[in-house]
C-alpha cells in the first residue's frame, strides 16, 4: 500500500470531523463531577472518549496546518503550537482521570475532590494537588488562545471552510464568559468549537478528494514552442 501526503492529509480530516463528533457527544447530559461518578462505568467511557477526542483533534489540525503552511504565516505556527500544546495537555489530564482517579479514590477521596473541582472552569482546589492544577490551567490557555490565534490564521488563509474557522476563534473566545455565567451549563461552550473541528475536518477531506485539476500542456502549443524544436 502506497501512503501517499494527500491520503494523510484526508485521514486528518475524517480525524478532526469524528474528534469534533465526540466532543460534542461527550457533552450530552455529562452528569456533574463529583466522587460517586469516579468509579461507574459511564466515567470510563467519557474519559475515554475525551481522551480519543483530544488525540484526534490534534492530528486533525496538523493535517490542516501542514495543508495551509505557506498561507498562515507566522500567526498560524504560533497559533497551531498553542493548540496542539492544549490538546497534548488536555490528553495526559483526562488520562490521569481514566487511569489514576479510579484507583485512589477510595483511599484519598479529598484529593480526587479537588482534582475534580479544577476540572471546572473557575474551579479551585481547597488543597494541594501538586502539578495537576498548573497542567489543567495551560491546558485550559493553549485550547484558548491556541484555538482563537489558529482560527483566525485559517480564517485569512482562505483554504478551508471560512465560516468554520470563525467559529473556531470565536467558540474559543466564549469560554472565557463561563465564569461570569454560572446559571448557564458550561458545557454548552464546547458544541461550537466541536462544529468547527466537523467543519473544518470535512472541508480538509472534500478539498483532498477534489484537488485541483494540473493543467496539461497543449500539443498545438509545444509543436509552435521554439524550444520544443529544438
Amino acid at each position: 500500500m502506497t501512503i501517499t501526503t494527500t491520503a494523510l492529509t484526508r485521514a486528518a480530516g475524517v480525524a478532526a470531523v469524528v474528534g469534533g463528533l465526540l466532543y460534542i457527544g461527550v457533552q450530552i447530559k455529562h452528569p456533574n463531577l463529583d466522587l460517586g461518578l469516579i468509579s461507574t462505568t459511564e466515567w470510563k467511557v467519557r474519559q475515554t472518549m475525551k481522551l480519543l477526542f483530544a488525540a484526534l483533534s490534534l492530528a486533525g489540525i496538523t493535517g490542516m496546518y501542514l495543508r495551509q503552511v505557506t498561507r498562515t504565516g507566522v500567526l498560524g505556527l504560533i497559533g497551531y503550537l498553542a493548540l496542539a500544546t492544549g490538546f497534548l495537555l488536555m490528553f495526559a489530564t483526562e488520562a490521569i482521570g481514566l487511569v489514576v482517579l479510579p484507583s485512589i479514590v477510595a483511599t484519598s477521596p479529598a484529593y480526587v475532590s479537588d482534582v475534580l473541582a479544577v476540572a471546572v472552569p473557575g474551579g479551585h482546589a481547597a488543597g494541594d494537588i501538586g502539578l495537576i492544577g498548573p497542567l489543567s490551567q495551560l491546558a485550559g490557555i493553549g485550547y484558548l488562545a491556541g484555538g482563537l490565534l489558529f482560527g483566525i490564521a485559517l480564517f485569512r488563509a482562505r483554504i478551508l471552510a471560512r465560516w468554520a474557522a470563525a467559529l473556531l476563534a470565536v467558540g474559543a473566545v466564549a469560554t472565557l464568559a463561563i465564569p461570569l455565567l454560572p446559571q448557564v451549563n458550561f458545557r454548552l461552550f464546547a458544541i461550537p468549537t466541536g462544529v468547527a473541528l466537523v467543519g473544518l475536518g470535512y472541508s480538509l477531506w472534500r478539498e483532498q478528494r477534489n484537488p485541483a485539476a494540473v493543467p496539461v500542456p497543449s500539443p498545438i502549443g509545444s509543436q509552435l514552442d521554439p524550444a520544443g524544436a529544438k
